[in-house]
């Protein structure tokens, strides 16, 4: 590659590092470099032949909806991600798509976020697992992935602009690990940073960013490209380490990056390697377009269907109202416009034009004989449904069961503006309420991208469906469950009690500019454990039409010096029919040195059973499984962790405590370092603890055990400071600890 960047001029090189229209790169004509095509489709191809935008306002070519990411994270199956991602690189290939952008793998920090239908999870091992899983389905496939949006892009509020006030080991512990593991795991064709800025500089020219994290810390030998639009200034985005701005600025970028070049303020070298990397990627990807043909739209039209059944999450099943009777029972009222005008998809930049769409009215009348009618309910504008609601009550007092569909329309969550509240609209909660008044046997069906509150729903209405934004064959996925499909979903974040628990809550969306991250690391389950707050449904949570018993929970530490373990669990299908369980093993430290959650995923496995099977499951936990961000790196303290194992996070039923005698972290001494970090360090406290004593008696006071609850917490130069202003005797030996000081920072064993 380094011989066809050495034949490229400066224009030509420029060029190569910035669009060529909306969609595609520059091609160089004279060296045979052909230009590439990049699309949206996190959850389909959405290609614009004609007028291109990014914002999902025009018209696409016909490709296949598939269920959206808050659908797939609820799947926690990997499995059925990269089938998922081999079925969207067919038809990618078969429209002569190169580069498909996505999956976007930032966490949920808020539900509040208008964009966390393209989003897994608030867990960043969940999110990096099912990242990874659908990059090498779509690498595999031949087109290249593009993960996104890194980093910190959690808002949809001055998203452009917003800096991101984030300390770094929340960064590495909740921001950065899914982005981690999709590069070690599917190693994406490309990455692409986001809007906001982060600790003050923008995402597309943070060098921290994009070459100390991104090529430094984890390797990447992918490209990155901006976000459409991102980019604030060329010249600095290229010496960062971005390597290709999209779209096309017509001449704008190029002509300032050749001109930086020749004025010295761009090495050219750093143009060179953004170069190369750009062409390295594309030469890969044109050498797969032989894997091109037509995709098969049916068959991906049925995937779309099981990953939506798979996906749902049954969050209530009281007297076992479902599934219902194909054929007894009596009539069933179909209440709510879904029904028949499903929302399946999300707003914005992955909006996709369907090859063809199920609804659920149509799909339950084909799969039941039983009397099925149907009543709006309310409308999408809400303006005034007081006829709407009558019918449907009427309606639901004449039927043996009502399946309500319910959620949230088009223009309540969207890419482009965050949501103010949790609630489904007033209209339809009203309907809900009168609707129970005359019949107690309701099923609701719930269409939404993030989650909602279900005041006056759980606990009081028998059945709840989950099957958020469920792609195109939602609404005969939902008829399928209904009647006896097995409901697969678990939820990949929590459905708060009320807005004001949620951790982000003080702290959203930021103002004059700057967002605080000042929850930290407590994001989602890891908040609400850690305040002991209810919620409507934790983390992880779902129900089956099978049932579950774990047993023989078993951790295996071959070597207590290394932070490696093995967890054995045993389940079994307690029912008389089939079903699928995620066994969930989370991590807890019990005498962490630094705050810690109570405790965090760390693993997880889906499982089909037979009736009444039995399999033992094994997990295997590595050494992130047990390390915190540290001043060094990646840490992992001696002493004991909770293994605990269930079907959620509030459902560990199985608990194992290990003692891992790994070697203890020492961190290093300076003069800011506290009296009682000095005084704790195997190797500083004999150090100073010497020298004070030749400081004198004042030295003493200062640190005696009556004295250190007032002094311990003052960083070593006051305390010498003190100490010299006692006794100015001392003065001499204050250089005497410099000495001893430095002798101690290098014998000091590091992390």
């Amino acid at each position: 590659m380094r011989e066809i960047v050495s034949q490229l001029t400066i224009e030509e090189k420029a060029g190569l590092v910035s669009g060529a229209s909306f969609w595609t790169t520059r091609p160089v004509e004279r060296l045979g470099i052909p230009a590439v095509t990049m699309t949206d489709g996190p959850h389909g191809v959405r290609l614009q032949l004609a007028s291109a935008d990014h914002l999902g306002l025009n018209a696409s070519e016909p490709a296949t909806s598939f269920p959206t990411a808050c659908a797939t994270g609820s799947s926690w199956d990997p499995a059925l991600l990269t089938e998922m991602g081999r079925a969207l690189a067919a038809e990618a290939r078969a429209l002569g798509v190169d580069i498909l952008l996505g999956p976007g793998v930032n966490i949920k920090r808020s539900p509040l976020c208008g964009r966390n239908f393209e989003y897994f999870s608030e867990d960043p091992f969940h999110s990096g697992v099912l990242g990874a899983a659908i990059v090498q389905g779509l690498e595999g496939g031949g087109v290249g992935a593009s993960v996104k949006h890194f980093a910190a892009n959690n808002q949809e509020t001055d998203r452009m602009r917003v800096d991101v006030d984030v300390d770094e080991r929340t960064l590495r512990e909740i921001y950065f690990p899914a982005f981690e593991r999709v590069i070690a795991e599917g190693k994406p064709s490309t990455v692409m940073c986001s809007y906001n800025k982060v600790n003050g500089t923008h995402a597309s020219q943070n060098r921290w960013l994009l070459t100390d994290v991104l090529r430094g810390d984890w390797d990447y030998d992918g490209y990155v490209v901006s976000d459409w639009g991102a980019v604030v200034d060329p010249v600095a985005a290229v010496a960062a380490g971005l390597d290709l701005e999209m779209p096309s600025t017509g001449e704008r970028s190029t002509r300032a990056i050749v001109a930086a070049v020749r004025a010295g303020v761009l090495d050219e070298t750093a143009l060179d390697t953004a170069v190369a990397r750009v062409l390295t990627v594309h030469e890969r990807l044109v050498e797969s377009r032989t894997n091109t043909g037509r995709a098969d739209l049916d068959a991906h039209h049925a995937l779309a269907r099981r990953i939506a059944v798979d996906s749902a999450v049954l969050l209530s099943n009281d007297g076992d109202i479902l599934p219902l009777s194909p054929t007894d029972g009596g009539s069933i009222a179909v209440i709510g416009e879904f029904a028949r005008t499903p929302r399946y998809q999300g707003a914005g930049s992955s909006h996709i034009n369907p090859t063809r769409l199920d609804d659920a009215l149509t799909a339950i009348r084909e799969a039941s004989s039983r009397d099925v009618q149907f009543a709006a309910g309310f409308s999408f504008d809400a303006e005034d449904d007081t006829a709407l609601h009558d019918e449907a009550v009427a309606l639901a007092g004449d039927s043996a069961v009502v399946v309500a569909f319910l959620g949230l329309p088009p223009n309540e969550e969207s890419e482009g503006f965050d949501r103010s509240h949790l609630n489904l609209p007033e209209t339809q909660r009203v309907l809900l309420e009168q609707i129970l008044r005359v019949n107690s046997n309701v099923v609701v069906v719930l269409s939404n991208g993030g989650v909602v509150t279900l005041d006056g729903i759980a606990g009081v209405v028998p059945g709840i469906l989950e099957m958020w934004l469920a792609g195109q064959a939602s609404g005969s996925a939902a008829a399928e469950i209904l009647f006896g499909a097995e409901p697969g979903g678990r939820l990949s974040e929590t459905i708060p009690a009320a807005l004001s628990h949620t951790p982000a809550f003080t702290n959203w969306p930021g103002e004059n500019g700057v967002v605080r991250y000042g929850e930290g690391v407590y994001v989602g389950y890891r908040w609400y454990d850690k305040t002991d707050r209810a919620v409507q449904y934790p983390f992880g949570y779902g129900l089956s039409y099978a049932s579950f018993a774990y047993t023989d929970l078993t951790v295996s530490v071959p070597d207590p010096t290394t932070a490696y373990a093995s967890v054995d669990i045993t389940l079994r299908n307690t029912s008389d029919r089939a079903g699928s369980e995620v066994v969930q093993v989370y991590v807890g430290d019990e005498a962490s040195s630094v705050d810690r959650p109570n405790r965090e995923l760390k693993g997880f496995k889906k499982v089909r059973l037979e009736a009444g099977e039995q399999r033992t499951i094994r997990i295997e936990l590595d050494n992130r499984a047990f390390a915190y961000w540290g001043a060094d790196g990646w840490t992992v303290e001696p002493g004991e962790f909770t293994i605990s194992a269930g079907s959620h996070s509030r459902d560990l039923p199985l608990a194992e405590t290990i003692t891992l005698n790994v070697p203890a972290p020492v961190a290093a001494l300076d003069r800011d370092s506290t009296l009682n970090e000095w005084l704790a360090h195997p190797v500083g406290a004999p150090v100073l603890t010497g020298a004070l004593l030749s400081m004198g008696d004042a030295a003493h006071a200062l640190t005696n055990q009556e004295a250190l609850p007032l002094f311990g917490s003052m960083p070593l130069r006051t305390i010498l400071s003190f100490a010299e202003q006692a006794s100015p005797t001392s003065v001499g030996s204050h250089d005497a600890l410099t000495a001893l000081l430095a002798h101690a920072q290098t014998e000091a064993p590091r992390v």
